[in-house]
């Protein structure tokens, strides 16, 4: 089976997916922890349950930045709390580079390696603390996928 995705490239083809579900549109960020390659949780950009999102109420700003979104990273990590998953160990799948809280959150949740699809204002600090917690992150590109049945 030649066109067999490796388990990189179907990791983050399930984040680009996931980033569809986005309800803020300054960022469809999609997110998938992994622990021996099994897919524990995902997470994707969206208001706090139960409230309004941004394609509902618009944006609210502060300091540049929409704080009505839960980042994908972080609702992965609390769909982990809520049912009990540990994470420490696990991989982190995401669509864009996280960012400085969510880096924060990701090492102190025990993530052992970061693949990202988008170089997206990546911090100093985010990758100082990577480099000195010893978190591997990694860009990766999927290739161009179409959904369906096998083409061979």
């Amino acid at each position: 089976m030649a066109n067999r995705l490796s388990w990189q490239d179907y990791f983050m083809a399930n984040a680009e997916l996931i980033s569809k579900r986005s309800t803020c549109d300054r960022a469809f960020v999609g997110a998938v922890l992994v622990k021996d390659n099994r897919i524990i949780a995902t997470g994707y950009n969206g208001g706090v349950s139960a409230t309004d999102n941004c394609n509902e109420a618009g944006h609210y700003m502060e300091d540049g930045h929409c704080i009505r979104t839960v980042h994908a990273e972080m609702n992965a990590l609390i769909q982990c709390a809520k049912e009990g998953i540990s994470t420490d160990g696990t991989e982190l799948y995401v669509t864009h580079f996280p960012c400085i809280n969510c880096t924060k959150a990701l090492l102190q949740a025990g993530i052992k390696k970061i693949t990202y699809k988008a170089h997206y204002r990546p911090h100093p600090f985010a990758i100082e603390l990577m480099e000195k917690k010893g978190v591997a992150y990694v860009q990766h590109n999927v290739p161009e996928l179409t959904l369906g049945g096998h083409s061979d």
